[in-house]
């Protein structure tokens, strides 16, 4: 439905570099970014806004890179929402209504069902200034909805919202999604992209670094950086060193003398291995598994994470292991106490420099 062949686009001291993308009808897309990474360079290109110094963009397969931002059915809802702080919101949604000529009957009714879908019926007859962040989102979204398009460009539609606004919204996003409309959705928060998205993009530095479904983009990551999105918190730099065991398996060492064996084909060098929190078991001595990785080490702290606990646990290096409430407490997990780590050769991700 949509693709983008090659996009580049040059600034004094940035600029997207050769992006491709494709994205189908009805897809929910997440660019995941940090701040200035390109995600809304990537946006206004897409909206016509900015114009690429090479490659193009196809829709249903005719050629609108040249096209004014006016014909194309693509419709950006910026972070800072620009809505018109003269007009109430009736009219904020009327606006693009009007401009296509709309009737005065047709303008009402469009008004009433997009009122109805974002659920503000009660906020026709407000102000923009006397919207809270979460309504003011809603506004934005029913005046950019009000033109039809047939794609939403989203600039971190979530942020600065609280919990409950978050939640809201996210709902309302799945229900558009479900309607049929398609959304690329730009953010920095890995829980939008895994509780909206169907696709991921993940950008760094103006280039796309990986691309794929959330759980293949996050289960396995092809580099540090998008390792750090995926919420794994054990990302260890290491080194390999001989050719490991008579398994097959392969030995890192991470810091001084800590050694874990992972799959892999890796005969000597440098990188990192990552280790899911969610990969690990807890034991108060060895355990007879599968698992070859059985590290003795002491608990150095415990928090809350969620609706489960999250125990540090020193063995060489520090792990970060999930572990529900009913097994902490059984454990009676707590500081200082000695503890076994346990996790598969095939848990361990290793990432070459």
């Amino acid at each position: 439905m949509l693709e983008i062949e090659k996009i580049s686009v040059r600034f004094n001291s940035f600029g997207l570099q050769d992006v491709s993308l494709k994205v189908e009808q009805g897809d929910y897309l997440a660019l995941l970014g940090v701040s200035g990474a390109g995600k809304t360079v990537i946006l206004e290109v897409l909206a016509g806004l900015l114009k690429p110094q090479s490659g193009r963009i196809l829709l249903h397969g005719n050629d609108i890179t040249s096209l004014k931002i006016q014909q194309r059915r693509i419709g950006l809802v910026y972070q800072d929402l620009s809505l018109f702080p003269h007009l109430n919101v009736e009219k904020n949604i009327a606006y693009p209504l009007r401009n296509k000529k709309f009737s005065k009957k047709e303008v009402q009714s469009r008004i009433k069902e997009l009122a109805k879908q974002t659920g503000i019926p009660h906020l026709l007859k407000r102000y923009p200034g006397t919207l809270s962040g979460g309504e003011a989102q809603r506004v934005a979204l029913a005046r950019t909805l009000a033109s039809d398009p047939e794609i939403l460009l989203l600039d971190e539609p979530l942020a600065n919202l609280d919990v409950k606004l978050k939640s809201g919204l996210r709902g309302l996003l799945q229900q558009i999604n479900r309607s049929g409309k398609t959304i690329i959705h730009v953010t920095h928060e890995y829980m939008e992209v895994a509780t909206l998205a169907n696709k991921v993009a993940v950008i760094e530095n103006g280039r796309l670094v990986q691309t794929g479904t959330p759980e293949s983009v996050f289960r396995h990551p092809e580099s540090e950086f998008v390792a750090h999105f995926s919420g794994v918190k054990n990302i260890f730099p290491c080194r390999i060193e001989g050719n490991g065991n008579n398994n097959g398996l392969k030995k890192a060492t991470l810091g001084k003398a800590c050694e874990i064996l992972f799959v892999g084909n890796e005969e000597v060098g440098s990188g990192f291995v990552i280790v899911s929190q969610e990969d690990i078991i807890l034991s108060e001595g060895p355990l007879d598994t599968s698992a070859v990785n059985q590290l003795h080490g002491f608990i150095r702290e415990v928090y809350l994470s969620g609706s489960a606990m999250e125990v540090v646990v020193s063995a060489g290096v520090d792990f970060v292991v999930a572990v529900s409430r009913k097994s902490f407490e059984k454990m009676n997990l707590k500081p200082e106490k000695p503890i076994w780590l346990n996790f598969k050769a095939s848990s361990v991700k290793f990432i070459k420099n």
